[in-house]
């Protein structure tokens, strides 16, 4: 289990000669250092330009292994309890309308019971409802497949969105550790965490988000790849007509790489997180930057001369192209039911426009209209709720979000005669899990900035967009769950710190025997630790005194 040493930063001025950090060795002839061998070398770490041949199947069942124990953490009594649970008494009942009637209704107050036993309907009127329809589509879907009147149904999509995030965190960290194992490791943590069960297990928008943001970053990570190989493969096609050496017209500025297909879907992938909640957006201009500054890094590598100007003007632009215009159309296309039904909230707020505005097709001013009344929603939302956190705390988990506490006495908890029982259901990540991913990041920022570490960015990137934003909102009304868009980033910083653990090939085989050991203790811990919090994450009957065992903090209760 170690850390592939990784790709050189950037070639040495020299054509062939050693790259900055990486280990003294004779300088190649400019022939060879120009041969789509070497370039695939310099620039995807292996002479093939494949990532995925030096890992075996275990690159196969590895991923499929992760993905069977996160479905079945997830799915297992789903249908518990039968009843709505915080959030859902939103989320649950419009998705219910949006697939009955194409888009939200307004439901009748202290109607929650009777839904559950499939005996209630919406009101004529519209909801007025301040998140995007994406999360609740997904919600109808599963309603669509096992019914309405059952908490499978409503939580079939977050258990299965839920399950995806462990996949996609898994073949993310096989692209960003080139390790199998490495990557089937943060898959796990992914899929034993706390938080990560929960929201699961209970239909808010927040899973959605989270699987949403690790797609994303999975396929920047393969578009990286495909990018460098098209790149390696075009300077290599130049060397060859040249005798072996580019044309040194041709390396002021490199190719142009054309059609970049894996974009597309990036832009797809970003356009629906955009659609689940807003707080998306901040991932599209980060990630957007980091495939820019990576195209850069690539041209450099591959011996481009005006490598930054040439990152710019021949990729980024045509990021920008690919990934804006699709997610933006993507947008639009999940807002579909709202456009067909002119029931829906929002229609004809704008009929009276006048001058350049009634210009604009009526259904695109609604909705821009809509939007802008929803974003001052979201900025003016301070009012103080029992669960809210500053983001500041989120750093430590110290204050998680109480889903659900059910008594005997007073929701009808099965107990025995003589005991006093409880169900709990709390969104408390596996607290060592979640503080020693606080540590990791600090650690990961070290190896970018003394190491100049290409994983290293692309981990700070997801915190970067996921948290960051957050502090400069600190009276806004948050809750902890919001950290489920950076939580695989900051697995991700676990693994690379354990992988520095590991060791490294070359490392003494005594080094290597105690950071395996230390890797797999630490793997252990978590597991047992989540075993621990099970009952806590799934509103298994414990006594309040149980319960008090797995209060660490006073702040959780």
């Amino acid at each position: 289990m170690t850390l592939p040493a990784a790709p050189p930063a950037a070639p040495s001025a020299q054509p062939g000669g050693r790259a900055a950090g990486a280990s003294p060795r004779a300088p190649l002839a400019p022939t060879a250092a120009f041969s789509k061998a070497a370039l695939n070398t310099r620039l995807v770490g292996t002479a093939s330009g494949s990532f995925a041949a030096p890992l075996g199947p275990a690159r196969i069942w590895v991923p499929l292994a992760v993905t069977l124990v996160a479905a079945v953490l997830r799915f297992w009594n789903l249908d518990h309890p039968a009843k709505l649970l915080f959030d859902e008494t939103y989320y649950v009942k419009d998705a219910w309308s949006m697939l009955h009637f194409g888009y939200e209704r307004e439901w009748p107050k202290d109607i929650n019971d009777a839904f559950a036993l499939g005996n209630a309907t919406p009101s004529p009127g519209p909801e007025y409802v301040v998140h995007p329809p994406l999360g609740k589509w997904i919600i109808a879907l599963g309603m669509a497949v096992f019914g309405t009147d059952n908490g499978l149904g409503w939580r079939a999509g977050a258990a299965a969105f839920g399950t995806l995030g462990a996949l996609f965190t898994t073949l993310a960290g096989q692209r960003l550790f080139r390790s199998a194992w490495l990557g089937g490791l943060a898959g796990l943590f992914m899929a034993v965490d706390g938080q990560q069960i929960v929201l699961s297990r209970v239909s808010i928008l927040d899973i959605f988000l989270g699987t949403f943001v690790i797609l994303s970053f999975y396929l920047v990570l393969v578009d990286r790849d495909w990018g460098r190989r098209r790149l390696a493969a075009a300077v290599a096609h130049d060397a060859a007509r040249g005798g072996g050496v580019p044309d040194p017209a041709f390396l002021r500025r490199g190719p142009m790489l054309g059609w970049r297909p894996w974009r597309l879907a990036i832009g797809v992938s970003l356009g629906c997180l955009c659609s689940v909640k807003w707080s998306g957006i901040a991932f599209v201009a980060v990630f957007g930057l980091l495939l820019v500054w990576w195209d850069c890094q690539a041209r450099r590598a591959a011996g481009i001369h005006h490598w930054l100007s040439a990152g710019i003007l021949r990729d980024g632009l045509p990021a920008a192209a690919y990934l804006l215009i699709t997610a933006v159309v993507t947008y639009l296309v999940t807002w579909t039911g709202w456009f067909l039904h002119q029931g829906a909230y929002g229609h004809g707020a704008t009929a009276d426009a006048t001058g350049p505005a009634a210009l604009i097709p009526q259904p695109l001013r609604d909705l821009w209209h809509y939007h802008q009344t929803a974003y001052a929603f979201h900025n003016s939302l301070t009012s103080p709720h029992p669960a809210a956190s500053n983001p500041w705390t989120w750093l430590f988990a110290g204050r998680p979000v109480l889903i659900q506490y059910d008594t005997a006495e007073k929701q009808g908890v099965p107990c025995a005669a003589g005991k006093e029982c409880i169900q709990v259901m709390t969104d408390l990540p596996n607290p060592v899990l979640w503080w020693a991913g606080t540590a990791a990041v600090l650690v990961v920022l070290w190896a970018f900035l003394g190491r100049r570490d290409w994983r290293a960015l692309g981990i700070l990137s997801g915190v970067l967009a996921g948290y960051v934003p957050w502090l400069f909102f600190p009276l806004r009304t948050g809750f902890f769950f919001y950290t489920s868009g950076y939580q695989p980033f900051s697995i991700l910083a676990v693994v690379f710190v354990l992988a520095l653990v590991a060791g490294r090939p070359g490392d003494a085989p005594s080094r290597r025997r105690v950071g395996a050991a230390i890797v797999l203790g630490f793997a252990a811990l978590v597991v047992a630790v989540s075993w621990w919090f099970w009952p806590v994450w799934t509103g298994a009957t414990i006594t309040p005194f149980d319960y008090r065992l797995r209060l660490w903090l006073q702040s959780w209760t």
